[in-house]
């Protein structure tokens, strides 16, 4: 099955929050990706609100219920009593899991497995019992056993992280080394069972070699390459452009 686009809105929601306007309306651009040909909507409500607002998080919920029930709502954070709150609330289809700091810029790494797998897997198990599908956000080069304590937690999938594969965009050859340790992760993790995803700092250059090293990748999250490129081709082509980029036969 080729590899799935969820669109992540964020950079949207940084844009209009800018100003005390309701423009650019998320959801109507989320609406413009699923008729163009995403599979999914992706939001990271993070404590401060900057880019997300929990406001924002029912109104995509309602877009997806009323106009594309075959999509999928993607919600990722860490998981705080708070963001574990707002994904019983809105009901995701998937939670991924991030490590993050409130003060960071975006997310940035992988989970300690060794470290934080028994507070990963209490926090799995309580999403699943509310019917998620529970990602784990990983580092890129990580190796057979850290993929083996990652399946211990109960999760369905890992997201690997991608940020230096995405940094590589003028050195072909770190780009084909990294290419290798994100294909060989994502290897070790189908070995236990995981599903994989991906996302940070992906573009329609760069996916195609990632999806063929990576052929059972199921699914790429991705905003800001996304959002920049809508700036010179629209949303709804950059969308068909970033599909493509993933396997899909879109014309």
């Amino acid at each position: 099955m080729p590899t799935k686009l969820s669109v992540n809105l964020n950079a949207i929601a940084m844009l209009r929050n800018r100003r005390d306007l309701p423009w650019p309306d998320v959801a109507s651009f989320g609406r413009i990706a699923l008729q163009a040909g995403a599979s999914g909507l992706t939001v990271h409500p993070r404590p401060d609100q900057r880019h997300i607002r929990f406001l924002d998080l029912p109104l995509l919920r309602a877009l997806i219920d009323d106009e594309f029930p075959q999509a999928e709502f993607n919600m990722e954070g860490y998981p705080t009593e708070d963001f574990l709150l707002l994904c019983e609330e809105n009901e995701p289809e998937q939670v991924t899991l991030v490590p993050d700091d409130p003060s960071q810029a975006t997310s940035d790494h992988g989970w300690d497995f060794r470290k934080h797998g028994d507070f990963l897997k209490h926090v799995t198990s309580r999403l699943k019992s509310g019917g998620m599908r529970v990602s784990l956000f990983a580092d890129g080069d990580a190796d057979r056993s850290i993929m083996e304590m990652a399946a211990a937690t109960g999760a369905a999938r890992i997201e690997l992280y991608t940020g230096p594969y995405g940094g590589c965009y003028d050195n072909p050859e770190a780009a084909e080394r990294w290419i290798e340790k994100l294909g060989q992760t994502a290897d070790f993790a189908k070995e236990f069972g995981l599903d994989v995803n991906a996302g940070h700092d992906l573009t329609v250059d760069n996916l195609p070699a990632l999806v063929k090293r990576i052929p059972h990748l199921a699914e790429v999250s991705i905003g800001h390459g996304l959002t920049a490129d809508a700036l010179e081709y629209g949303m709804a082509e950059t969308v068909r452009r970033f599909c493509r980029a993933c396997g899909q036969a879109i014309s």
